[in-house]
């Protein structure tokens, strides 16, 4: 019987005040408890995947700000969009604040980076954080003219069951076919 025990999953993500790269870091985490071999590479901090090869999925995310991913994440989408059309992909945003009407509330399709040929198996967009200490004058004064709330509003049951899916359905398919989905 085939398990994902030695697969190799990429968890890349671009963010800003370091709400999405805890949640990237989560992300790992459950992968990893399931046996799966991740990288956990931040866009901000590191200039190029050398490639993809050796990796048998992506997840990708990126924090929303003004609507939009960070550049990193869009860069990194558009330079490997033929290498991710071969492989599982699945996108999160982080962004939304709120308890219980997260504003904005964005289309995942709206968000997602131009990924060519490239299937989205599944697009989260997770609530996200607001800390003011964190931000330079001009995100404070922002936030405060749009009365954007201030708090940590991420669902790490959310995240962490979302993270438990894609571990399950790469099992199934290894179970199923003997390999990882394939396009």
């Amino acid at each position: 019987m085939h398990d994902v025990k030695g697969k190799k999953v990429l968890v890349a993500f671009a963010s800003k005040h370091g709400s999405t790269s805890e949640i990237a870091r989560v992300i790992a985490e459950e992968l990893q408890a399931a046996d799966i071999i991740v990288d956990l590479y931040d866009l901000r901090e590191k200039t190029e995947v050398e490639n993809l090869a050796g990796y048998d999925a992506v997840i990708l995310g990126s924090a929303i700000y003004e609507g939009r991913w960070l550049p990193q994440a869009k860069h990194f989408g558009e330079q490997y969009k033929t290498a991710l059309s071969r492989l599982p992909l699945w996108l999160f945003s982080s962004g939304p604040l709120g308890w219980d009407d997260p504003k904005p509330q964005d289309d995942p399709n709206k968000l997602a980076v131009s990924i060519g040929e490239a299937k989205v198996l599944d697009h989260q967009i997770f609530v996200g954080k607001l800390d003011l200490t964190e931000l330079g004058f001009g995100e404070r004064l922002l936030t405060k003219l749009v009365k954007v709330p201030e708090g940590d509003f991420r669902d790490w049951v959310k995240i962490r069951e979302w993270a438990q899916e894609i571990a399950q359905r790469l099992a199934i398919e290894v179970r199923a076919t003997g390999s990882l989905l394939t396009k």
